[in-house]
């Protein structure tokens, strides 16, 4: 089977070109008969984008874009998340842990908090449950998750976020190094301030900690921080990689193939990198499968490839997830 276990609804800055993209999206589904780039086809494009942003990410219209999608590519299990991010409950977890301060980078991130915090996480909860009979009923399984952003220290309030609500599954993540969110387009000017060796260093820190707190179902695309390529040679970086994968083994916490990397930033590649791939593989490490999906256009986007490679490599099962349950699967 197929699965595509880390994909999202929607997620701002709310921008022109983020206008762009989603009517991208539409189009793919519905294609407008009006000739591109005509008046008249700016003006329904107007309409049918003025309509989504009216009724919102979690409207069943939608959601069930994201199904249509599934179906064409033959997917036979589904898991949509939100970041941690998304939600205004979570403003005192993020504003204790991120640098907001009044320093460039904290402005910047003060301003992109507010950009992006702009949904109630029962809205979220309430969006997927529903549309899981519908799913099943075209024969796809749809699961509920969370990405939660970890940040060693805040273990205790993370896990009171999180137990508002039952979810198939938590996803850990780092996207956030001393305070500073390194996969924002914006900010990335912060990597030269640094020693790439030291900051992968404490990177790997960051991520053995969540692994470790045994707060999470799986720990999402593990080498991130290479998003903007920026990274040393990686030889420097095996070392960390073999401890990465102990720790998953240890606590028996699995990971993904996550393809977001490969096509929507500069280092196209897959997280993990083939060599970490290798490493993980190697120490028996548990896998599910991912797009990292922002748009419903883009779901299970090279899931058949990365379901080609573990074959290739001896996996036979994947991991899949309900009610925090860890359910393996044939792969294929």
């Amino acid at each position: 089977m197929k699965v595509d276990y880390h994909l999202h609804l929607e997620e701002g800055p709310y921008s022109l070109r983020w206008l762009d993209r989603t009517n991208q999206a539409l189009d793919h589904f519905r294609p407008l008969n009006e000739k591109r780039h005509t008046r008249e086809w700016l003006t329904k494009s107007m309409e049918r984008l003025n309509e989504r942003m009216r009724i919102g990410a979690y409207d069943s219209s939608w959601l069930d874009l994201y199904l249509l999608e599934a179906k064409r590519k033959g997917l036979c299990e589904v898991g949509i998340v939100d970041h941690l991010y998304r939600f205004k409950e979570t403003r005192a977890y993020f504003e204790e842990n991120l640098d907001l301060s009044d320093t460039h980078i904290g402005q910047k991130q003060r301003i992109w908090l507010d950009q992006v915090m702009t949904e109630s996480m029962g809205d979220f909860v309430k969006a997927i449950t529903d549309a899981k009979p519908r799913w099943a009923a075209e024969g796809v399984t749809l699961r509920l998750g969370i990405e939660a952003d970890y940040f060693s220290g805040s273990e205790k309030e993370l896990q009171e976020l999180l137990s508002s609500y039952e979810w198939d599954y938590v996803i850990g993540s780092i996207h956030y190094i001393y305070g500073w969110g390194f996969d924002n387009p914006d900010t990335q000017d912060r990597f030269e301030h640094y020693n790439l060796e030291k900051l992968y260093r404490d990177f790997f820190e960051e991520v053995e900690k969540a692994i470790r707190s045994n707060i999470f179902n799986f720990v999402a695309h593990l080498d991130n921080l290479k998003v903007f390529t920026h990274r040393p040679d990686e030889p420097l970086l095996t070392a960390h990689y073999e401890k990465i994968a102990k720790a998953l083994v240890e606590t028996d916490t699995a990971t993904e193939i996550n393809a977001g990397l490969y096509y929507r930033y500069p280092v196209k590649e897959m997280c993990p990198s083939p060599a970490f791939l290798d490493v993980l593989i190697r120490e028996g490490v548990i896998f599910t499968t991912s797009s990292d999906s922002h748009f419903p256009d883009d779901i299970g986007a090279y899931v058949d490839i990365n379901t080609e490679t573990l074959l290739n490599k001896g996996i036979t099962k994947i991991a899949t997830f309900e009610k925090r349950q860890r359910i393996m699967k044939q792969l294929g």
